[in-house]
């Protein structure tokens, strides 16, 4: 996604553009609310801008808006928290349409229970168990504010929201959660998996395809928009 957004902004800035996005995603992963900025000297209007991109990019990117920044915003650094969205097909069926859009489990999964043992995981701690082998961060903590699990018919989600995560932090809690709902483990596994501190303690990575970078926030003093989810 990077290279193809600066391969359209270096068309409509007509000089190299680089940019930096708010929170990385893994190949598979989706966003619907990534927020990335960059620096030019070029003057566009936002409509040229806007259009510029939308009209150099693939069918699967799309620029929902554009908007100057103060000199001290950054994508990154500036954010005080993002919010993922993990779906799942929970159904005998596997879809069609959405098979690049969720993970498709086809034994029954108990929501609630998956969203009681998520409730351990709320608040400022040590997530190594469940980060990537490779994660480059240097420090395991970070602080989710708000998790939860929801059925609707045959349609699970887990909405997680923190202030950073780990790389892979939210498929590993959705593949472990995803074992507490089929009855292979009991719903205080979840609180122990994080004591542990040791990935190999729970379950395995959920497949890519169901995450989504649903929201980024910012402080109000740069007045950035609110992500566009459909």
């Amino acid at each position: 996604m990077q290279q193809r957004l600066e391969e359209a902004l270096r068309i409509v800035a007509n000089e190299a553009v680089d940019v930096v996005c708010a929170g990385r995603t893994d190949t598979g992963v989706h966003a619907s609310g990534q927020v990335v900025h960059f620096d030019t000297e070029n003057q566009r209007s936002r409509r040229g801008w806007l259009l510029g991109a939308n009209s150099n990019l693939p069918d699967d990117i799309s620029v929902t808006w554009v908007q100057p920044v103060a000199h001290d915003f950054h994508a990154r650094f500036s954010a005080t928290s993002r919010s993922y969205r993990y779906r799942i097909l929970n159904r005998l069926q596997r879809s069609a349409l959405y098979r690049d859009r969720a993970w498709w489990v086809y034994q029954p999964l108990d929501a609630e229970r998956m969203h009681a043992a998520a409730r351990h995981l709320l608040g400022e701690h040590d997530f190594s168990a469940f980060r990537a082998a490779g994660c480059q961060a240097s420090r395991p903590i970070r602080k989710i504010t708000s998790i939860g699990v929801q059925r609707s018919g045959d349609w699970l989600t887990l909405d997680v929201t923190a202030n950073a995560f780990l790389q892979h932090m939210v498929r590993n809690i959705a593949g472990t959660l995803a074992e507490i709902g089929l009855g292979e483990q009991d719903v205080e596994w979840a609180r122990k998996v994080l004591e542990r501190k040791d990935r190999t303690a729970g379950g395995a990575a959920a497949p890519p395809h169901g995450l989504t970078l649903v929201a980024v926030e910012y402080p109000k003093e740069f007045d950035i928009p609110q992500a566009i989810t459909y």
